[in-house]
């Protein structure tokens, strides 16, 4: 399995930007996903998970009200919409597979990860 992520890009803080991670293999939705996010100088972060078939979310709270996660399983494909973003959102941005559901914040809950997409926003 492998998950390309996309649509990283600079914007404006107050802009939008749709990050998308399409994933290779038959089982996509049977498993969960998530997004991380890293800022230069910082450990990497949670920012926001989906279960399997896309019902629950959980998101960190720095995000909560501004980003939206969602998945299309005929796709293979998961997105991050992110509007108000904030010059403090500026992260490289990686999405990752879980094979089990539960709080879904650690790295150590995940089994693959995509090769990141960067995300700057300026002030």
């Amino acid at each position: 399995v492998q998950l390309q992520a996309s649509g990283g890009g600079l914007v404006q803080a107050g802009g939008s930007l749709r990050l998308s991670c399409a994933a290779s293999g038959r089982t996509f939705s049977g498993y969960a996903m998530g997004w991380f996010r890293q800022a230069p100088g910082e450990e990497r972060e949670f920012v926001a998970a989906i279960s399997p078939g896309g019902i629950l979310t959980y998101y960190v709270d720095s995000v909560k009200g501004r980003f939206t996660i969602a998945r299309d399983n005929a796709k293979n494909t998961v997105y991050l919409q992110m509007n108000s973003l904030k010059p403090e959102d500026t992260a490289v941005y990686y999405c990752a597979r879980s094979p089990r559901w539960g709080s879904n914040v650690k790295e150590s809950d995940y089994d693959t990860w995509g090769q990141g997409t960067q995300v700057t926003v300026s002030s």
